[in-house]
C-alpha cells in the first residue's frame, strides 16, 4: 500500500468510520505517509465546514420551473396504457358490463373476419359486380349528358367515329365546360365589385 496514496473514495471510506477487511490497510497507511494523513485532514474539515451550513429548502414552485425545462418521453406502451387505464370504468358492476361488451364485440369480430375470409370468393365477386355496375351507371350518366348537349344523332355519329375522333370531342367538349365555368364566375365577381 505504501507504493500509492489514498483515492477520494478510500479517503471517504475513512471519513465515513466503515469497518471491514479493506480498511484496516488503509489507516496503517495513513499513518505512514504525512500526504494522505493531510488529505484525510482536509477532508475532515471540508466535512464539519458543510455540517455547519445553514440547511436551505428551495422554494414550492422550484420544481414546477425545472420539469418545465426538462423534456419528459413517455414511450407509446407507457401512454396507451394510462389511456387504457383511465377509460376503465370504476365501479365493480360497471367493469363487469364493460368487460362482457369488449368479449363480445371481440368475438363479433373474429366471427366477421373469420366468415370474411372463408368467403373471400363471394366478397371478390360482390366487389367485381359493384364495380361492374358502378362503370354502367357512369357510362349511362355520361350519354345522358352526351344525348343534352349533341342530341340522339350527335351522340350516333360520335360512338361510330374512331377513338382519336372521340378524344377530341371529348377534349372540345371539356374545353367549352371550362370556359363556360370560367366565363359564369367572371360574371359573378364584375356583378359583385359593381355593386
Amino acid at each position: 500500500m505504501s507504493d500509492r496514496h489514498l483515492r477520494p473514495d478510500e479517503i471517504e471510506l475513512l471519513l465515513d468510520g466503515e469497518e471491514g477487511f479493506g480498511v484496516a490497510p488503509l489507516r496503517a497507511h495513513v499513518w505512514s505517509c504525512l500526504a494522505c494523513q493531510g488529505e484525510l485532514e482536509h477532508a475532515r474539515e471540508l466535512m464539519l465546514a458543510l455540517d455547519t451550513l445553514p440547511d436551505f429548502s428551495p422554494s414550492a414552485a422550484f420544481s414546477d420551473r425545472v420539469m418545465r425545462q426538462v423534456q419528459v418521453f413517455e414511450p407509446w406502451h407507457a401512454a396507451a396504457s394510462r389511456t387504457m387505464a383511465d377509460l376503465v370504468p370504476t365501479s365493480r358492476p360497471a367493469r363487469i358490463a364493460a368487460g362482457f361488451g369488449a368479449a363480445v364485440t371481440a368475438g363479433l369480430a373474429t366471427a366477421g373476419a373469420t366468415w370474411a375470409v372463408a368467403r373471400a370468393d363471394m366478397g371478390v365477386l360482390l366487389a367485381s359486380l359493384g364495380l361492374e355496375r358502378f362503370r354502367e351507371q357512369v357510362v349511362a350518366a355520361g350519354s345522358d349528358v352526351m344525348v343534352t348537349v349533341l342530341g340522339q344523332p350527335g351522340l350516333e355519329t360520335l360512338r361510330s367515329s374512331s377513338p382519336e375522333v372521340m378524344a377530341v370531342a371529348f377534349g372540345g367538349f371539356v374545353a367549352a365546360a371550362g370556359m363556360g365555368v370560367m366565363g359564369l364566375r367572371a360574371l359573378a365577381t364584375s356583378s359583385r365589385t359593381s355593386r
